[in-house]
């Protein structure tokens, strides 16, 4: 099914007085469906009001278009509507003769009594009834903008675009519009784009936040899902368990905006430098999401590591979710991304309805540190173990088990799902599985909103430290030693950038070893828990990570030594095997068919090549794993030579579907 709408590539450079080129806008893409509010939010002069203009038909773009319901946005027309912040009222016309102005001139051959009752139904929904026949400058403020509002909606337009429209009122009056333009949205299944620097505002409304990066070249940085239910009440908003880890994710990024902008002023740093650097590009961003083993790329920076191997300037950028981590990897905001174990073959073989795109790693970045995490209610009912649920299951079939896990294709899922199939129970048909962002795992526990989670630290030790959750089992006792995160770029990207692409290697390796001396640990943790990077209470982040590790189930915390694992034990060698599993539980569960040519994809997405090489150069050596065969779960074991036999032999599974990928071949 086609977007209803869609803004394709979208480029935008403006000619300036003195002959230079201005590029407003680069690269702009944006799906929309029917009935979605969407929001525009950024900076001053990121482009927001350009890309409005281009939907509205009032402007053009360089390079790409605009896509309404299958034709393409060429000039202004009755099937889109702008409420500017300034009203844009006729003086000279009452309040019924505004509204009947857009009538008139789009039904054309509807009868007076048909326009009449038209415009009198809009007036009416925008509460104005009592001052239909009022001149503009007998109105406040608030009800010259609902005028415009009526005017806009009176011709039914496909798409409605709002252009800071409560921009210019009093809090009070803005709040009461914001209400009454929601409902009208709702009620009316309005497909809504709007512009506003209001944070609050964007998140009452929107089904989706769109933020920009600066301009120039300004570009979708992220876009922030907002999953809270309609119909909403503002108290409800800002009371459910969602609104203050998006809002400040929202904020984090305006911010993060904002000292980018400040360092672009004090310093002009190139983006290419081989001459003095050797790299072909010394700038970079690289993505993260706030747990405690993003610890390496927080390492690289505040130790300098990144610096010791020729970059200028990184940027690490605080993501919100692992799917904007993907968003920002595969249209070019991000170069490089701490990634799920998983999420390179995913991006690779267009996971669900994504287009594929090549991504590899050449580095492991941590290993273990996922624990299972119950609510405390399930805990005192009795659920001590996967036996105690599998038989609350049984007991109670009409009550679906919500848990939570990070993304389809994070080692988060694929153990809690083997762990919940270990235990007979379906984690399609007996639960249900939902993929919720790491940083909003504990709030959604604590409102009750899941049952439970499968999640990177520090979020199951928050739940046991505020008494909300018990661990259930952690990363040692599911899959002891297995891959977590890894660092992902295009294949593109690497093969554009090379000296970058090792050099970034190296230098990570380096902030790998760091993390991993139980010397540094305190400082590691310190500069974890800076606001910039987890922004989290040293007491609970150091569960695991340099204390022992307490499960919430009144036994003694142990100590676990490698549970935050970093360099130790051939660490960061990417390992064929894992991978090969990683297939195997991805087609197990209908995800992918699994590959006949598996070989090959190992060899096209894992470089070794490059790792090989980052490593000879630091003079690390013995840092390849040896090919063997895994163990799972105690008794579980699998065979990397024989992945199809270990397939059939799984009694919990979806159909199962192989399938040649010939994009894997060696160009």
């Amino acid at each position: 099914m086609s977007a209803f709408v869609e803004v394709d590539h979208i480029d935008r450079i403006f000619t300036l007085s003195n002959g230079e080129e201005y590029i407003a806008l680069k690269n702009i893409q944006l799906k929309m469906n029917k009935g979605e509010f969407v929001t525009l939010l950024g900076h001053s002069g990121c482009g927001k009001s350009t890309l409005l203009n281009i939907m509205a038909g009032l402007d053009r773009p360089n390079k790409g278009g605009i896509i309404l319901e299958g034709r393409e946005v060429t000039e202004p027309g009755p099937d889109r509507m702008v409420v500017f912040q300034n009203y844009s009222l006729l003086p000279w016309l009452t309040v019924r003769e505004n509204v009947a102005l857009a009538v008139d001139e789009v039904y054309k051959k509807a009868s007076p009594t048909e326009k009449k009752a038209i415009v009198q139904y809009h007036i009416k929904l925008v509460n104005l009834g009592h001052a239909a026949d009022k001149l503009p400058g007998a109105l406040s403020g608030g009800m010259k903008q609902r005028v415009a509002i009526a005017r806009a909606l009176a011709i039914r337009p496909k798409l409605l675009l709002l252009d800071e429209p409560f921009g210019a009122l009093d809090a009070l009056t803005r709040g009461g519009l914001q209400e009454q333009l929601m409902q009208i949205c709702q009620d009316n299944q309005v497909t809504a784009v709007m512009v506003t620097h209001d944070v609050d505002e964007a998140l009452l409304l929107s089904d989706r936040i769109v933020m920009l990066t600066n301009g120039p070249s300004a570009q979708i940085g992220q876009i922030l899902d907002v999953n809270i239910p309609r119909p909403r009440e503002r108290m409800e908003v800002v009371n459910h368990p969602s609104y203050y880890a998006l809002r400040n994710e929202i904020v984090y990024f305006l911010d993060q905006q904002k000292r980018r902008k400040q360092v672009q002023q004090l310093v002009n740093i190139p983006t290419v430098n081989v001459a003095e650097t050797g790299l072909e590009k010394s700038v970079i961003d690289i993505g993260f999401i706030p747990l405690t083993d993003c610890a390496p790329l927080i390492i690289a920076k505040e130790k300098g590591f990144f610096q010791e191997q020729g970059f200028a300037e990184v940027n690490l950028s605080r993501e919100p979710s692992w799917k904007a981590i993907a968003q920002g990897i595969t249209n070019e905001r991000l170069d490089a991304a701490q990634m799920v174990a998983g999420m390179p073959l995913a991006l690779s073989f267009g996971l669900g309805k994504d287009p594929a795109m090549s991504v590899v790693t050449a580095l492991v970045l941590s290993r273990n540190g996922d624990a299972i995490t119950f609510s405390k209610k399930l805990y005192e009912q009795g659920i001590h173990s996967l036996t105690d649920f599998k038989r609350l299951i049984d007991q109670t079939e009409d009550k679906i088990r919500t848990l939570g896990m990070v993304h389809p294709a994070s080692m988060q899922n694929l153990m809690l799902r083997h762990w919940l199939a270990s235990g007979g129970i379906d984690p399609d048909q007996d639960v249900t599985l939902t993929v919720i962002p790491p940083p909003q795992m504990f709030a959604n526990l604590k409102a009750g909103n899941i049952d439970g989670y499968c999640v990177g630290e520090p979020w199951n030790s928050r739940a046991v430290h505020e008494d909300i959750g018990v661990v259930m089992a952690t990363s040692l006792d599911l899959f002891a030693g297995h891959v977590e995160k890894v660092l992902g770029v295009t294949e593109a990207w690497a093969e554009k950038y090379p000296r970058t692409h090792k050099a970034l290697v190296k230098a990570l390796l380096k902030a790998c070893e760091y993390c991993d001396d139980w010397r540094n640990r305190q400082e590691v943790l310190q500069l974890l828990c800076q606001d910039q990077y987890l922004g989290s209470d040293p007491t609970y982040t150091a569960a695991g990570f340099l204390e022992a590790f307490d499960r919430g189930d009144h036994t003694v915390p142990e100590m676990l030594r490698n549970f935050n694992q970093f360099f130790v034990n051939q660490s960061n060698c990417l390992d064929s095997v894992e991978y090969t599993w990683m297939m195997t539980q991805m087609a197990r569960w209908g995800m992918i068919p699994f590959p006949k040519n598996w070989l090959e994809v190992n060899q096209r997405v894992l470089r070794l090549d490059v790792f090989n090489e980052a490593c000879q150069e630091l003079g690390l050596v013995d840092q390849s794993r040896d090919r063997r065969i895994l163990k799972l779960l105690g008794t579980d074991s699998f065979n990397p030579d024989t992945p199809l036999e270990y397939l059939e032999n799984l009694t919990i599974k979806r159909q199962l579907q192989i399938k040649e990928f010939p994009s894997f071949s060696k160009v």
